[in-house]
């Protein structure tokens, strides 16, 4: 991914389960966890600084609050699982609202045309972003789920393969599109889901998560398809 403008970062303790957004190294050995947070930002402009820090030390706030309400399940759905639950974080009516702030504040103004939601729980995040950007929701569903003319991506499973699909028509050739999820675990379904819409002939902007898992890479598999993330799981575990 490519990190937000603006290389100023801010180191938070925060619980384990969680560290946010724009890439990075890994929590300090041997330390509290920390939560990494990167600033949404543009050019400087003089006499903007204390206007600009104000903004970064709510941005700092917001991210943290998010990390705050994730809760991790051990062991779920099998075994060896650590499961990012964001129940706890739809909960909190604070934390989720600055969620879908953080993401309508990155893509606005940007032309976003499309916003494209993963089954399922991308569809939790997906339409109240579309609508304060007056964008169209698209949904990506789980094959036989929707009616009518659909196109589909196949994407592989650790045992199988599985598919995404979308109504023909529902992206055109003019489209921007941004595909959100709540999680980048392997990255096989959002490089689906980019797939996808771009053989419609729209273009991707960008990827959106709440989450990343950065140990299991799904970046790479994305390649040069930037991904944004608010919160990444603490690798040192």
């Amino acid at each position: 991914m490519t990190s937000p403008p603006s290389s100023r970062l801010l180191l938070l303790p925060i619980p384990r389960c969680c560290w946010a957004a724009g890439g990075g190294a890994r929590a300090p050995a041997g330390s509290s966890s920390t939560v990494r947070l990167g600033f949404l930002g543009g050019k400087r402009r003089l006499g903007a600084v204390v206007a600009m820090a104000a903004a970064g030390a709510d941005f700092d706030a917001r991210v943290a609050r998010i990390a705050s309400t994730i809760r991790v399940i051990p062991d779920f759905p099998k075994p060896g699982i650590m499961f990012q639950d964001i129940t706890t974080m739809l909960l909190n009516p604070e934390a989720f609202r600055d969620t879908i702030d953080l993401f309508v504040e990155r893509y606005k103004d940007k032309g976003i045309t499309v916003i494209a939601g993963v089954e399922a729980r991308g569809f939790i995040f997906g339409p109240t972003i579309a609508l304060a950007l007056n964008a169209k929701f698209i949904p990506l569903r789980k094959p036989k789920k929707l009616p009518g003319e659909v196109i589909s991506e196949e994407y592989s499973l650790e045992y199988g393969t599985d598919k995404i699909e979308m109504h023909v028509g529902a992206v055109e050739p003019n489209d921007r599109a941004v595909v959100v999820d709540d999680l980048i675990a392997t990255g096989g379904t959002l490089c689906a889901a980019v797939k996808l819409i771009e053989r419609a002939g729209a273009e991707v902007v960008e990827c959106a998560c709440v989450i990343e898992l950065p140990e299991l890479k799904g970046r790479d598999k994305l390649g040069n398809k930037p991904v944004f993330v608010l919160v990444k799981a603490d690798e040192a575990g």
